[in-house]
């Protein structure tokens, strides 16, 4: 039997009229969820005035703003399937995407227009709305369409929750990204599962910093205070030193983050970080990468309980989480399978592997893709027997909490031993002279593979073999320790957070003189 899909918005408008439900840091822009009813409510009318259907997608191209939660909501409401955009992709990498989702509007940052000009350049795109917003606030075409609604629409178009709502393109580390179908079971089930591990509550308040493009920061930070009937805060786009203010500041009250390594790494490096007060802070989920333990116990020390989960854009950002009762016991481990998830961890030949032996990440359940929008090829190769393979290595204990080795591509053989790159740069982290630092597979005669370590130092800082080995010697297996060094200002990174190995494998050995 179809199950309904749930309208949140207009469920707290009624049950909570006087609650806060977001707060747009840029544009000052506070809305009720009565104001955020009626305001989704105008979207989904004004798209519908200009022939948009439900079914079609509608894409936002946008920083950071509580208006991209007004255009997917809106869209939600109508019917209307919604596409993200990265807004750091190049105009040749949307127009593949917009192509590809054959999006008929397109909603964007006023910031972003030069970008958009080129889109438009481009006449094989079937697009038939460029509308632009400021998401600082401005008038601009999306407010003028809002303000012009005379009847906005106050009820969910009929939907189910296996019916798809998102479109959201793999990041395209490798290939040509793929469109991951997102349902609004995933969407909802995703949120239940999440708040239901970390206590969420309406009194929650939640800072949305991470791009909303991404379902890290969508369904692990913005959906679940909105479907907890919580606040949202949006900041416009992560800054280490507005982040530690926005924490300490006791009017805005945040009690919960979701945020990649690199940005706690960011706030613990501050200079003013020991003057922050971080005692409202509930939950700091971290996800993307596996978390360095020297970071997650820093922030022990500060009273912050970083607990690392694992998820995709194929799981809606839920798969499994660690607890807080589990810190510093299990500081590592990505948790166990949340609730509407079930995971295993299979060998190359599909058999489920023993405790703590590797294997690929599997998983089924409520809050699992079904499938790749037009790539029914990529569908066959990911699903076995309702299975969904992640492409990811990782262990699996006794009692069932996951350890993340790496993704399967960034795993590489020496000696013809497997080497899973994560495990060694958890060690180098520990190295005070080490910043950020990434372990690639290089070419190498005698052992097939061997590590090279990408490191960028601390300012005043400088590193060198010698002190690699010397900090890894007697702490690793002769075939997982390094060969090479090679200092950067920087790694490259995605928009996600993720670090781009595959740069770093195309060009590093050139750097090294050993193309």
């Amino acid at each position: 039997m179809a199950i309904a899909a749930v309208d949140i918005v207009k469920h707290f408008a009624e049950f909570s009229p006087s609650k806060l439900a977001m707060v747009d840091l840029a544009s000052g822009r506070r809305q009720t969820y009565p104001e955020f009813h009626d305001r989704a409510g105008r979207v989904a009318a004004m798209l519908k005035d200009r022939g948009v259907e439900k079914g079609d997608r509608v894409a936002f191209l946008m920083l950071n703003s509580t208006d991209i939660l007004d255009v997917i909501f809106g869209c939600w409401r109508m019917g209307a399937i919604c596409l993200a955009l990265n807004f750091r992709l190049t105009p040749t990498e949307h127009s593949f995407i917009l192509d590809n989702a054959a999006a008929k509007a397109v909603i964007y940052d006023k910031m972003l227009v030069e970008v958009v000009g080129a889109l438009k350049k481009n006449d094989d795109l079937v697009v038939e709305h460029w509308i632009e917003t400021d998401c600082m606030g401005g008038a601009s075409d999306f407010e003028d369409g809002i303000a012009g609604v005379t009847a906005p629409i106050l009820n969910m178009e009929p939907q189910n929750l296996d019916d798809q709502c998102m479109l959201m393109y793999s990041s395209g580390t490798t290939g040509m990204p793929k469109g991951v179908i997102i349902t609004h079971g995933m969407i909802f089930f995703g949120c239940q599962a999440g708040g239901n591990a970390v206590g969420g509550v309406p009194n929650d308040v939640c800072l949305a910093n991470m791009p909303l493009f991404h379902i890290g920061a969508l369904n692990a930070s913005a959906c679940p205070a909105i479907f907890s009937g919580g606040t949202c805060i949006v900041d416009r786009m992560f800054d280490p030193a507005k982040t530690l203010d926005y924490i300490s500041d006791p009017e805005l009250k945040i009690t919960s983050l979701f945020m990649v390594p690199a940005a706690y790494n960011a706030l613990k490096s501050m200079p003013n970080v020991e003057e922050a007060d971080f005692s409202r802070i509930k939950t700091a989920i971290c996800g993307a990468e596996t978390v360095p333990k020297p970071l997650v116990n820093w922030f022990y020390d500060k009273g912050v309980i970083i607990t690392e989960g694992y998820g995709m854009t194929e799981t809606a950002a839920a798969g499994c989480l660690l607890l807080k009762e589990d810190v510093p016991e299990k500081i590592g481990s990505a948790g166990r399978a949340l609730m509407h998830s079930k995971i295993k961890i299979v060998d190359e030949a599909g058999q489920t592997c023993a405790p703590n032996v590797p294997g690929e990440i599997m998983f089924k359940g409520a809050c699992v893709t079904p499938g790749y929008w037009r790539r029914p090829e990529a569908n066959e190769e990911s699903f076995v027997d309702g299975w969904f393979k992640s492409g990811d290595i990782g262990r699996m204990d006794a009692d069932g909490y996951i350890y993340i080795d790496d993704r399967k591509k960034d795993m590489y053989i020496s000696g013809g031993e497997n080497v899973y790159p994560a495990e060694i740069e958890n060690l180098l982290y520990q190295m005070p002279q080490i910043l950020e630092v990434a372990v690639i597979g290089l070419k190498d005669e005698k052992w097939g593979e061997c590590g090279c370590v990408v490191a960028v130092c601390k300012p005043g800082e400088t590193l060198t073999m010698e002190d690699v080995k010397a900090h890894v010697g007697d702490k690793l297996a002769k075939f997982k320790q390094p060969h090479h060094l090679y200092l950067m200002e920087a790694l490259p990174r995605n928009a996600t957070g993720k670090v781009l190995k595959f740069e770093l494998r195309e060009s590093v050995p050139g750097a090294l003189g050993l193309a």
